[in-house]
């Protein structure tokens, strides 16, 4: 059973808006009776840890991450600490995570604005989370999601990009523009959840190799199914 991941799905005919929505809803009802209460893999305590464990986990594993914040949140417990954290030593902290230098410093700098210009708390708006150091639609997603319960977008990670395009809801490869098929799609208020779910479902079923269509429950709702357990 082995497989590429960049194998794209084939309709049989071309899906109209309103029958992918409909097949939407139901992989959304699947996925949610296999993971009930999915959410991020990220441990934190408020908006400002989930922003930095998210900038951390770019090209990163979750695990990883929460084992370098399980000690980093112990020291630096506000946006100030960070701020005027010493960038060479943060670095050798947060090292393990990969891309430590650019971590180090989107962490900075996205603190020493948050200080700066937001009295200290981490902005709760598209707009100003993705004017922040190192901080694109996705982080920003995230922590609008996951810290205040916004669903503003879609987070559109590696898990998430491969299962849109299997599932066939989007061929697009920019992460955007997958957000945006999305967003046609799915209802607004599973737009955060559907990223935990796919994300979940990612990880345990439909891996980037060898994914495990004969055992996958969305195989029925799936236009790669067939496809991908040859």
């Amino acid at each position: 059973m082995g497989t590429r991941s960049k194998v794209r799905p084939r309709q049989a005919k071309p899906e109209d808006e309103k029958t992918r929505k409909a097949r939407t809803k139901h992989i959304i009802k699947r996925l949610q009776a296999e993971f009930p209460t999915s959410k991020t893999a990220l441990i934190y305590a408020n908006p400002l840890e989930l922003l930095v464990a998210t900038i951390l986990s770019a090209q990163c594993t979750d695990k990883r991450v929460n084992m370098v914040t399980n000690e980093l949140f112990k020291k630096y417990r506000t946006a100030s600490d960070f701020a005027n954290a010493d960038q060479p030593t943060l670095e050798n902290e947060v090292r393990s995570t990969g891309f430590y230098r650019n971590k180090a410093r989107s962490i900075i700098g996205a603190c020493k604005s948050i200080v700066e210009d937001h009295a200290g708390k981490v902005p709760n708006t598209m707009e100003k989370l993705t004017s922040l150091a190192g901080v694109g639609r996705k982080t920003a997603n995230c922590v609008l999601g996951g810290a205040f319960g916004i669903n503003d977008g879609i987070v559109v990670d590696t898990h998430v990009r491969r299962l849109s395009q299997r599932l066939g809801l989007s061929e697009e490869n920019d992460p955007f523009k997958i957000e945006l098929d999305l967003i046609k799609a799915v209802p607004k208020n599973d737009w955060y959840d559907f990223s935990n779910l796919l994300i979940w479902h990612g990880r345990k079923t439909c891996t980037a190799r060898n994914p495990m269509c004969n055992e996958c429950g969305l195989a029925p709702l799936c236009p790669s199914a067939n496809i991908l357990s040859k």
